[in-house]
């Protein structure tokens, strides 16, 4: 896997990454990431409440305000150049 992850990073260039990054890329990441965020949080709040309907409500609600903050989060931390080179 190291090795991979070595070759993968030696064909790429500042340059290519910094532009590689698109704003439908973070869309699509921040979909994926958020079904398995909410899952986690409706389980949570499953157990911690005993109510399916409050954990439903509950995973609901993080979803949509979850999404709008790592999409924002992941477009500013694409213009930061640190860790980039």
């Amino acid at each position: 896997m190291l090795m991979l992850l070595n070759h993968t990073k030696a064909k790429s260039t500042y340059k290519k990454d910094k532009s590689a990054e698109k704003p439908l890329r973070s869309i699509l990441k921040t979909i994926s990431w958020r079904i398995i965020g909410t899952i986690d949080t409706i389980i949570i709040s499953w157990v911690l409440t005993g109510q399916i309907k409050t954990a439903l409500a509950i995973g609901s609600v993080e979803l949509v305000t979850k999404m709008i903050l790592y999409f924002g989060h992941e477009r500013i931390w694409n213009l930061i150049p640190y860790g980039k080179e």
